[in-house]
């Protein structure tokens, strides 16, 4: 079989094609990205426009697209441009109803509201503390060693599906007080630095996988 040279190593044919292939899937992405990043700009000025808008407003919409660009890649340019100036309205400091959004576009109602939950969700979840931020805080509170730390950590990072949604500082008590080997004085002190009880402590530790 014939090789093809390329910098001193040998490719097969099919294995080149493959390869062009690839990176012309990756430039197709990257422009059909830039493409659909300018028909959401239009729509945003053009709805700024008829809304009488700040520029602020459209400039944290902009910002946002930016960041969150995967969650709303289902949705149409004019959805996806509805609600991002309706959530940058109220982060901007200057909320605005909805519908004086929607008489300046043809989006739907139950779309742009889809869409701009998506984003409220991902806003909401940037800006909370971290499980580290949460375990450090309070061991801190009642000086535990950088050991526990770690293996708190640990036991948190093995449960991550048991912690959806729940309380995070009464499963950081839990995981500190497993770390730490169920030190009995301890569990009081790790429920009063994290407001919590012993008893949800106790009960925490107990579906927690070590």
């Amino acid at each position: 079989m014939k090789l093809v040279v390329k910098t001193g190593m040998a490719v097969r044919p099919e294995h080149g094609a493959r390869w062009r292939r690839l990176a012309k899937f990756h430039r197709e992405t990257l422009h059909g990205r830039e493409r659909r990043l300018v028909k959401i700009g239009g729509e945003l000025r053009r709805i700024r426009e008829c809304a009488g808008l700040p520029l602020s407003v459209v400039e944290e919409a902009e910002a946002l697209v930016k960041r969150y660009f995967d969650l709303v890649v289902g949705f149409p340019p004019e959805v996806v441009a509805v609600a991002l100036l309706w959530t940058a309205a109220r982060a901007a400091g200057v909320p605005r109803p909805l519908e004086d959004f929607l008489k300046c576009s043809k989006a739907s109602e139950r779309r742009v509201r889809k869409a701009a939950w998506r984003l409220k969700e991902a806003i909401r979840q940037s800006k909370r503390p971290s499980v580290q931020d949460y375990v450090k805080t309070l061991a801190a509170r009642v000086d535990l060693p950088a050991s526990v730390v770690k293996r708190a950590l640990d036991i948190l990072e093995r449960n991550k599906r048991v912690l959806f949604g729940k309380n995070p500082w009464v499963w950081t008590a839990a995981a500190l007080w497993l770390a730490s080997l169920k030190k009995l004085g301890l569990l009081k002190a790790l429920a009063e630095a994290a407001g919590t009880t012993t008893a949800s402590i106790r009960n925490a530790a107990k579906r927690l996988r070590v």
